[in-house]
Parts: structure tokens; sequence; C-alpha cells
């Protein structure tokens, strides 16, 4: 047995050595490099960029290769059905290319590369807005977890000094020093222990559950989260300071302001299609096989063209008060975010405040408990008090242990959230 015994202290310091250690900082970018939230918004971004090139080809010109061969089963033929002309149908093998360049739209197509950039931009400030809300649950989950991790070490520390107060109790008991009342008292206190203790072990569980979906684990077994040291933030006087922070550096702001620019170039690309549209054309190839009465061996040929649409029963008319009736709602939408987001400022701030004192209130709530605890314990041990004035004592001690070590991280919880509202600039 004595050999057995430095073995197994080894073992378990063999254990703890190989328990995974995760930090804040590596527990954020374990989730944003995992999440699919933010996969799922960097491949709609790089979706938008490529809204960018597609617009951006209208400037481009387009080149056509084509190839063609006719056989008519006779010398010559017509077509006689399906159309107005009377084209001359001939044998001939063809190959040539058609080129057409677009010379002016008057705006429509830098318009519609706007409007596409600007979603591009928007789908960008997506991507920074969906890292912030992960970034937000996973300091949630994170501190919600170091502070289910106190409250547990509080409940056993509690239930190991119960326990040992009921098995004192009942030893004086029967030695006829205690009575019986005492006995039970003692053991509703232990049980009571129990309970807490069982609480905070399910309310640790639920919170590693939910940062290991955070992080794209299955599970956190073996993992110990390392309990951040840093100061207490500190906030600044008044939530309006704040305000204009949250408002040039929110992501959804910045993100409906680009959507509204591009619906407003949307607006004026479908005015600008009701435009003239001038376009250089031209064709050239060769025709190996074909009658040369009719076909040159060579050909090529150059022209402008002018598209202007005179009558369409009023369809590009309707698309341009569609665009405008779009753009000032999306206009709209951004005045309803930013009253929101300044409203939210105010009351992450006022939570923040309301955080910060809780956690000095329960300093000194705290402090009082436990002196009280003290003078209990004598009172009792000296037989001039009774134990339900210590068991009363003890659950005073108990809650004021548990609502010191909530605050300090509901308070951090508090912070983060108002950092988040802001636009993280806190």
């Amino acid at each position: 047995m004595s050999r057995l015994f430095p073995l197994c202290i080894l073992a378990v310091c063999a254990v703890c050595a190989r328990a995974e250690k995760l930090s804040l900082p590596e527990a954020r970018a374990e989730a944003i490099h995992a999440h699919p939230r933010i996969t799922v918004a960097e491949l709609q971004a790089r979706a938008a960029h490529e809204q960018v090139i597609e617009a951006r080809s209208g400037y481009m010109p387009n080149v056509i290769l084509n190839a063609t061969g006719v056989d008519t089963g006779e010398q010559v033929t017509r077509i006689a059905a399906g159309s107005m002309s009377n084209s001359q149908l001939y044998d001939r093998v063809g190959v040539g290319a058609s080129v057409s360049q677009t010379i002016t739209d008057f705006g429509r197509t830098g318009n519609l590369t706007a409007s596409a950039k600007e979603r591009f931009q928007a789908a960008k400030e997506n991507v920074s807005a969906t890292r912030a809300q992960i970034i937000l649950a996973v300091d949630r989950a994170y501190y919600s977890a170091l502070a289910a991790s106190a409250i547990e070490k509080v409940a056993e520390q509690t239930l190991a000094a119960r326990r040992l107060f009921f098995q004192r109790t009942q030893s004086l008991a029967t030695n006829r020093l205690r009575s019986e009342l005492d006995v039970r008292f003692s053991q509703v206190s232990m049980g009571e222990a129990k309970l807490l203790a069982d609480d905070a072990a399910n309310n640790l569980q639920g919170s590693l559950a939910t940062l290991a979906s955070l992080l794209g684990r299955r599970t956190m077994n073996g993992v110990q989260l390392t309990s951040t040291a840093s100061a207490i933030p500190v906030l600044p006087p008044r939530p309006e300071v704040l305000i204009n922070d949250a408002l040039d550096h929110r992501p959804e702001i910045l993100a409906q302001r680009a959507l509204v620019r591009s619906d407003q170039d949307l607006a004026q690309a479908a005015r600008d299609q009701r435009l003239p549209n001038v376009a250089a054309v031209g064709a050239v190839g060769v025709v190996p096989e074909g009658s040369s009465t009719h076909f040159e061996h060579n050909y090529a040929a150059v022209g402008v063209n002018v598209s202007l649409p005179i009558f369409t029963g009023g369809m590009y008319y309707a698309r341009q008060k569609e665009a405008e009736l779009r753009a000032a709602a999306t206009k709209a939408a951004l005045r309803d975010l930013e009253n929101n987001v300044i409203r939210d400022v105010q009351l992450a701030w006022y939570a923040a405040e309301h955080a910060k004192e809780r956690l000095s209130l329960t300093a000194d709530l705290l402090e009082n408990a436990s002196a009280a605890h003290t003078l209990a314990q004598d009172r009792f041990d000296q037989g001039l008090s009774s134990i339900i004035e210590l068991n009363q004592s003890e659950i005073e001690q108990t809650n004021a242990q548990i609502a010191h070590a909530s605050a300090d991280f509901d308070y951090r919880i508090a912070c983060e959230y108002l950092a988040y509202q802001v636009g993280d600039t806190l």
C-alpha cells in the first residue's frame, strides 16, 4: 500500500498535466475558425464579389466565335414562312467571330457596378457582424462556465463543512450534549448543500456544452478553462459618449448604409435603362466552302448600333419606381436600426453600471455575512444560541459567496455586451 500511494499521486499529476488549458482568446480564435455561421457569411461575401465582376463586365468587349455549315439539298432555296424577310439560303461553310463593345449606356453599367460594390461591402460588414456575435456568445459561455465553476467550488466547500458539522453534531447528540433536533437541523442543512452542489454541477455542464457547440467540439471533457486575470473594466461616465462610436463602428449599421447606397445606385441604373445604348459592332471570318458567286473567301464589317427604347408598356418606368421605392424602404430601415442601436447602447450601459454596483455590494455583503457567521459559530459553541441561528448564518454566508462569485463574471459579461453594442471599441 505504501508503494501504491506515490504511484497514484504521480498518475493524478500526469492526468492534470495532460489536461488541455483553454484561455478566452484561444476560445475566441477557435470559434472564429470553426463556427459555420462565419463560414456562411464569408462565402456570401465571396459570392457578392463575383457580382461585382459580373456588373463590371459591361465595360468589356464581347467576342463570340461562330461556325456555320449549311446544306440546302438544292442549289438555292428561300425561307418562305416564320419571318418577314425572304432570305436566300446557299450551301456554305463559314467560320468567324463577332465583336460588340459598348461605347456608352449613359452611366447604367457604372451604376450597376457601384451597386454591386456596395453590396459586396455590406457582405463584408456582415462577416464582421457575425464574428462579433460569435465572440460575444463565446465570452458569455466562457464566463458563465467560470462562474458556474466558482459556484461549484463554493457548493463543495459548503457541503464539506456541513457534512463535518453534521458528524460533529451527531457525535455530541450521542453523548447527550446536543438534542436530536439539532441533528435533524444539521442534516437538513447538509441536504440543502447537496442540492446546491448538484445544481452548480448541472449549470457547469450546461455552460460547457454551450461553449463546446460554439467551438465546434463535441465535448469539453479534459479541457480546463483558465480563469481570467485581467483588470476589472472601467465604464465611461455616461452612455451618451458611446452612441457616436456605435453609429460609426457598428458593422450592422455600416452594412445597412452600404445597402442604402446600393439601392440608390440601382434606382439610378433603372432610370438610365430608358436612355440610349450606343455600341460598336464588328464581324470577321472566312468562308472556305461556298458559292464563289455569292460569297467572298474572307469577310469583315464594322458598324455602330444605337438602341433607344420608345415604348415598352411602362416596364422601364415601373422598374425605376420599384427601385426608388426599395431604396426609400432601405433608408427607412437604416433609421430604425440606428434608433435601436442608440437604445441598445444605453440599455447595455445601464446594465453594466448595475452589474458594477452589484459587484461592490456583494463584496460588502460577503464580508458582513462571514463576520456574522463567525459570531454565530462562537455563540453556538458557547451554548448561547440554537442551531437555527447558526444554520441561518450559514445560509446567508453561502448566498453571499455565490452572489459575489457570480457578480464578477456578470460584470465582465455586461462589459463585453456593451462593447458589442458599441462595435467592439470599448
